[in-house]
């Protein structure tokens, strides 16, 4: 595990499996929540686990990275890896803990019905969707799942023109669906690249918002 920049009081921790995401949310932060402390926290580890062995693998792993973060003064934690979303989202905490894609499901499931998930790691998948129907809260939805064969590997491999090309390649070939969603922070860029119609969400900007919100609301005096 590595860390970033930051670590004072009323910071807010990310949460990644990959270094990629560090300048990612910098630059967020830089362009819409300026004066925002960032603390990163790279834990490369828990993804190859959960990969192979499920999600759960990984919760005492997580449980001590958030543990260690509020100990450092994180007043709130954002999780910017999606299959581990919902392990780090249930850890019981002193502070809020929020998953980055979960803004980005509300996002699809207000636009319509008809979602398509495009991932390109398989154990992204599962999480996801099960994120959206629980953001749909009983309506109806039809969710169905696209896995980019290969970009993984060309992501690891460095090359991240040819992976983020070959997420927008993907989802530009679907068809009669509302929203299409990038299921991974990694992905988002795919977005700027593609040429359907269809509304392409992310989530590393309206997932980063959230959590800057619940850094204020976690700041305020109570009592």
């Amino acid at each position: 595990m590595s860390t970033g920049d930051g670590g004072g009081r009323g910071a807010l921790a990310l949460l990644h499996t990959s270094p990629a995401h560090v300048p990612v949310f910098d630059a967020l932060r830089d362009r819409f929540h300026p004066g925002l402390e960032l603390t990163h926290l790279v834990a490369e580890e828990l993804l190859e686990r959960a990969r192979v062995r499920g999600p759960d693998a990984v919760a005492d792993a997580v449980r001590h990275l958030l543990d260690a973060a509020v100990a450092a003064g994180a007043r709130a934690v954002l999780c910017t890896c999606s299959t581990i979303g919902a392990v780090a989202e249930r850890t019981e905490v002193d502070v809020p803990v929020l998953r980055v894609d979960r803004p980005m499901a509300a996002a699809a499931v207000a636009t319509g019905p008809r979602i398509v998930v495009i991932a390109t790691v398989e154990s992204t998948l599962a999480p996801t969707v099960a994120l959206i129907r629980e953001e749909a809260a009983g309506s109806d939805v039809e969710v169905r799942t696209v896995l980019v064969e290969g970009a993984w590997e060309r992501f690891e491999a460095g090359d991240t023109d040819g992976y983020v090309r070959a997420v927008a390649g993907s989802a530009d070939t679907v068809t009669d669906a509302d929203a299409i969603v990038l299921a991974q922070a990694s992905m988002a860029p795919a977005g700027y690249l593609t040429s359907t119609d269809i509304p392409v969400l992310a989530s590393p900007e309206p997932g980063l918002a959230a959590a800057a919100a619940a850094l204020r609301g976690a700041a305020q005096p109570t009592g």
